[in-house]
């Protein structure tokens, strides 16, 4: 499955990756449901361009595997073909079984009065990379050669629309199509694929029968192919787009930032991927999300390109929804910290006693209200500006709910100061938000006299800031276990900023050092530059 990392199974049998691919696999609420057009032409189409008897669509769930499409073959699920379905699902690519009885997994049961003899599964991936099922044909007889290339590239296709169809479901159940036009888009394929004979034409076919809109082009970025649902959906005349008219079909908006987009492709041979808005047959612009992977000879260079074209306006008011919903929560927390604070200063006023602790108590309520703006969830339009903001500074109001009653800072920051970005602020606000909650419940910050040492050093071309707990109770070693919050500062460190986590348990305090690039904190000047 080219562009996609796979996680096989003997990496989550057990732990948190297995338990997030069962996760997602329920998420599409299609476990245990009634035969689905859709997935059934899938199938259909595999087995006919594969020329096999028996076809199937199967799920893993635990110890099941269960079939979402069958073609063929009585059997619910589990089975020899479960057996070799979960075997696919470890593999890259499109694993094949050319003779079942020479195979390590001939002695799992039989799948039915008649043991097959040939296999062939495509994993069914997500965009995590975790494998949730298979895609497979089955024949009764030993296929010494396998599948050839074109049927090969059929069963990584299918696997891949498997795949749509399942984000479909998710994203967009009430647009399934009518089973009348589903039904004779099955029956339509399936005449055109008993008349294809060669590769290319069975290509098209399988092109055609997508919900995508399909394109392919020549090395130098000539496009000289579309597929019928590229037609439909731009309502242009067949053949005006090819060569570089698609490029005017384009939001006049957008065109620059794809074409940029492409030509860095065709020069580096990097795959394609941009969203722009394309015109719809109806006049108005729809959202879409275009793809290509070249194919490359066997030195390398590039042959041609295929790509596809996905409607994703149904998607972009989804994540207009979740960001509006996320500004709205957003917004109502920070009027709770608000109220909070106008409570505080009319207590004080109507008690002159506690105002010293009211003025205390409304710092820290402002410090937590900046750190929230900071780590909740952002669009790029509502993502706060640090412009002109320091790390040090930023540290600084992360950490006022922490002073003592004195005003005196128990998380003294000291070293080189560094330029610093709204694109790195979450992660930073996250790493030192979790250890400095962790300090005030376990560490150095839970007692009186404890205090923390946050030192930042530029060392060349890295950045490194060095935390250090003293004065707390006595640290009596490393957890047994990795919990979240470890998990949490491994995935602002490595995974957001790119550096390297270092987390040492000593008797006298924890110590944690995050070794960064230079160019972490402020990526966006750095781009610039």
């Amino acid at each position: 499955m080219k562009g996609r990392r796979l996680i096989s199974l003997t990496e989550s049998d057990s732990g948190a990756i297995e338990a997030e691919r069962l996760r997602v696999l329920r998420s599409f609420d299609i476990l245990d449901t009634d035969p689905e057009q859709a997935f059934d032409d899938v199938m259909l189409l595999a087995a006919r361009i594969c020329d096999a008897p028996i076809g199937m669509v199967s799920l893993a769930v635990g110890d099941r595997q269960w079939f979402k499409a069958r073609n063929g073959a009585d059997v619910p699920e589990s089975g020899a073909a479960g057996a070799f379905g979960r075997y696919a699902m470890g593999q890259p690519g499109v694993t094949q079984v050319c003779d079942a009885r020479d195979s390590a997994l001939a002695d799992r049961p039989a799948m039915g009065p008649s043991d097959f003899r040939f296999y062939a599964g495509a994993p069914l991936i997500d965009d995590q990379g975790l494998a949730l099922g298979a895609l497979c044909i089955i024949d009764t007889h030993p296929r010494p050669q396998g599948l050839d290339e074109t049927q090969r590239m059929t069963m990584e296709v299918l696997a891949r629309q498997v795949m749509a169809l399942l984000e479909r479901r998710r994203a967009l159940r009430e647009r399934r199509r009518s089973d009348e036009a589903a039904t004779a888009a099955v029956e339509a394929a399936r005449l055109v694929t008993e008349k294809l004979a060669e590769s290319d034409a069975r290509f098209q076919a399988i092109a055609d029968s997508m919900p995508q809109m399909v394109w392919s082009s020549r090395p130098d970025g000539h496009h000289d192919y579309y597929n019928a649902r590229w037609y439909a959906f731009t309502g242009a005349a067949e053949g005006s787009t090819l060569g570089d008219a698609w490029g005017e079909m384009i939001h006049p908006e957008d065109q620059e930032r794809a074409r940029t987009a492409w030509r860095a492709s065709l020069s580096t041979g990097e795959p394609y991927e941009v969203e722009y808005r394309l015109l719809h047959h109806t006049g108005s612009y729809a959202w879409t999300l275009s793809r290509a992977m070249p194919i490359r000879n066997a030195e390398g260079a590039v042959t041609r390109w295929f790509g596809t074209g996905t409607d994703i306006a149904e998607m972009k008011r989804l994540e207009q929804a979740k960001a509006l919903l996320s500004q709205e929560l957003s917004h109502r927390i920070k009027n709770i910290f608000a109220v909070i604070s106008a409570l505080l200063a009319l207590s004080a006023r109507q008690y002159p006693e506690a105002r010293a602790f009211a003025r205390a108590a409304r710092t820290r309520i402002a410090a937590l209200a900046r750190a929230h703006e900071f780590v909740r969830p952002h669009t790029e339009s509502s993502r706060p500006s640090l412009d002109g903001t320091t790390l040090h500074a930023f540290l600084h109001d992360l950490f006022l709910p922490y002073d003592d009653d004195g005003g005196r800072a128990r998380v003294v920051v000291s070293g080189d100061d560094a330029d610093f970005d709204d694109q790195a602020a979450t992660p930073v606000a996250l790493l030192f938000h979790e250890l400095a909650t962790n300090a005030a419940k376990y560490g150095a910050l839970s007692a009186p006299e404890g205090r923390v040492e946050l030192t930042t050093s530029r060392r060349g071309d890295r950045y490194v800031m060095t935390w250090q707990e003293r004065g707390g109770p006595a640290v009596k070693g490393a957890p047994e276990a990795s919990g979240f919050g470890s998990s949490l500062l491994a995935l602002s460190v490595e995974g957001q900023l790119g550096g390297a986590l270092e987390q040492t348990w000593a008797p006298e305090g924890l110590r944690v050092v995050a070794d960064l690039p230079a160019t972490a904190l402020a990526p966006r000047r750095a781009a610039s530059r």
